[in-house]
């Protein structure tokens, strides 16, 4: 995998030298990204800067930025086109300089054009595409976000890059921070697409593409996206046409789909692993992987020894049976404090999905042994993996029957025993429980239900399910721009409240938290990630199953669980849902609380200047107490401030 970077200069304020110098200290700031080699290309008025990490066509055929052969068109990617061989086949007459994806993508835009390629690449990628003859700069994002893309003008400069870090040696870059952008933070725990951090910059939303032309850059304007892969009428077009066969033909059909989804993603020039949660979807994926190599393949776990968070063993079991080379790794609060410092930088702009941290030292555990990872993620949102969308087809129906103020005095009767109470309650009647109350955190689902019981629509129940704070705007001093979870006139026309959920995932939480965190922490230590289960024939494919086929019995994934079946015995990886997570709360109450309490004491909220003093150090008190199990708030706010003030340092 690779980090990206560049600038338009169209009013030509810096020459040639000054350009290439700029776009070399961006790429330069991306180093982590691609440690393996680093270009230059600059002309009046442009400049693109790369790291590479190489992983297909080791050697300096793959050098980028990258000219076509007929010298019109000059790229920088990053990405893995998983189709490369299939593509060059159709690329007649081109006289190849080396084997990499890189020059296949290339020389296909300049035979077919940007979008007519992008039609044809199945892959994960960002790039910038430099047209000589029209002076237009394109740039393009795969069709579900895996590669990250960043964009907006500054000082009449138009600046691009992989990482919002390359900004920051852009010159004259004084940074804004958008209070807009950090009110949908503190909701969800991540800024979506195309918001940012900084005022004036965008996220490039999945399967879009911009074109910057002359006019559009003598101006300063930014042209709207445009979907080349519409994600809704994808989900909309797949479900029209529903798959008619039983359970077993699905999973025929999806083996088939999975085992061709992997082989390609097996495609490298260096070591290559998985990571294994023992959990299905990454066990599958490393199944299919084991059936398609010549030699075991190496996986990687880590542990914690807080049993309610603990998966390692699992793992070790899906492991031992499939026979692979397998590498664990056991995490403490230590671990945890040694890494967070790291984390504004790594990820550029306030992040909040406390799995962050185990993900990055699963990749940090990976990379001393492999260049490329597989990963299981997607499962959950494209099969129903997540317990919100059975609720939705089984609590939500029994909720509505009630009058919203009988609701209401439940919640309030729910609110009114402590988190540690319910604690303590609940484990005391664990064995008889049902899954979600069986977890270590039960009080704090006790009291997240509580906080949604009074919904009015299940689309309602959802948003508050995802939100961490009801009103983020009057806490951060801005006001929440549309995003999809409030724009319904957007989404496809789906029948149920689970199917409408899954695509609200599969939209926001998918592609700007799961897919971020896991580029962001794997990029973090030059390892690349790649997700089989999110190549667009099976996004595609899953949204044709009947939500029957997905929910089965009401444990979700029913058809990626027939699939594992043959391959790993059900009894290894049936148990309640887990999570990738730390247990946040008893850190934040312990080895965490010092560290905490230097961010959200009042003078540190001051400097940080964005959170509400007074709500913030009420959340925090409540949480220190047992009154409330807050962690994942606390969390929110501890990141927002910890980003804040590394921004003002001087």
């Amino acid at each position: 995998m690779c980090g990206l970077a560049g600038l338009l200069d169209p009013r030509h304020a810096l020459g040639a030298d000054a350009l290439a110098a700029t776009a070399a200290a961006m790429a330069g700031a991306l180093r982590h990204r691609g440690p393996d080699d680093d270009g230059t290309w600059a002309e009046a008025g442009i400049a693109l800067g790369h790291r590479r990490l190489s992983i297909v066509d080791l050697s300096a055929a793959g050098h980028q930025p990258m000219t076509s052969a007929s010298g019109r068109w000059v790229l920088a990617y990053n990405g893995e086109l998983y189709n490369a061989r299939e593509l060059r086949a159709a690329l007649d007459g081109v006289a190849w300089r080396g084997h990499s994806d890189t020059e296949v993508l290339l020389e296909g835009i300049a035979r077919w054009g940007v979008a007519d390629t992008l039609a044809r690449v199945n892959g994960m990628f960002a790039f910038a595409a430099w047209d000589r003859a029209a002076g237009t700069l394109a740039l393009g994002r795969d069709r579900v976000g895996e590669k990250p893309l960043y964009y907006g003008w500054h000082a009449d400069r138009f600046l691009f890059a992989s990482e919002l870090k390359a900004f920051a040696h852009a010159p004259g870059w004084t940074p804004v921070p958008d209070r807009a952008a950090l009110a949908l933070f503190m909701r969800l725990g991540y800024i979506p697409a195309p918001h940012a951090a900084w005022t004036g910059v965008h996220k490039l939303p999945a399967g879009c593409l911009i074109v910057l032309d002359r006019e559009a850059a003598d101006r300063g304007v930014t042209p709207e996206p445009v979907p080349y892969w519409d994600v809704a009428r994808a989900v909309a077009d797949a479900h029209a046409r529903p798959f008619g066969g039983t359970l077993d033909d699905a999973a025929d059909a999806l083996d088939a789909l999975l085992r061709d989804a992997v082989a390609r993603r097996m495609v490298a020039d260096v070591p290559l692993g998985a990571f294994l949660s023992g959990g299905i979807d990454s066990s599958t994926v490393v199944a299919m992987m084991q059936r398609a190599g010549h030699a075991p393949s190496r996986t990687f776990s880590i542990g914690f020894d807080e049993p309610g968070y603990d998966e390692s063993a699992h793992a070790r079991a899906v492991a031992g049976h499939l026979g692979t080379v397998h590498e664990e790794l056991r995490v403490s609060a230590d671990d945890a404090r040694a890494v967070i410092p790291r984390l504004g930088t790594m990820y550029d702009e306030p992040f909040a999905d406390a799995s962050q941290v185990p993900t990055f030292l699963v990749s940090a555990l990976a990379r001393r042994h492999v260049t490329v990872a597989l990963s299981g993620d997607g499962g959950d949102e494209l099969f129903a993996g997540y317990p919100r969308y059975r609720n939705a087809e089984t609590l939500w129906p029994r909720l509505a029957r009630w009058p919203a103020g009988a609701r209401a005095a439940v919640a309030g009767a729910m609110h009114g025993v402590s988190v540690t109470h319910w604690d303590a309650l609940l484990g005391a009647l664990r064995p008889i429980l049902p899954a979600p109350l069986q977890r270590a955190d039960a009080g704090r689902v006790v009291h997240r239900v509580a906080d949604v019981l009074a919904s009015e629509s299940p689309e309602a129940f959802y948003v508050g399910l995802v939100s961490q704070d009801d009103d983020p705007g009057s806490l951060v001093g801005g006001t929440e721009p549309p995003t999809w979870l409030t724009t319904p006139d957007r989404w496809p026309a789906l029948p149920s409240a689970a199917e409408r959920m899954m695509f609200l995932d599969l939209v926001t939480y998918l592609t700007d938290d799961i897919l971020a965190k896991v580029d962001r922490a794997s990029m973090a230590v030059g390892l690349e990630v790649r997700v089989p289960l999110l190549d667009h024939r099976v996004v595609e494919f899953a949204w044709s199953l009947p939500l029957a086929l997905k929910l089965g019995d009401g444990t979700g994934k029913a058809v990626l669980r027939r699939v594992l079946d043959r391959y790993v015995p059900r009894t290894l990886v049936e148990r309640p849902k887990m999570g990738f997570s730390i247990p946040l709360d008893a850190w934040l109450r312990g080895p965490l609380r010092e560290w905490a309490e230097s961010l959200l004491d009042a003078p540190a909220l001051a400097r940080g200047g964005v959170l509400d003093v007074t709500r913030t150090r009420a959340a925090w008190e409540a949480h220190l107490a047992g009154r409330e199990n807050r962690q994942y708030w606390i969390w929110h706010a501890l990141m927002l401030q910890s980003w804040l003030l590394a921004s003002r340092a001087p």
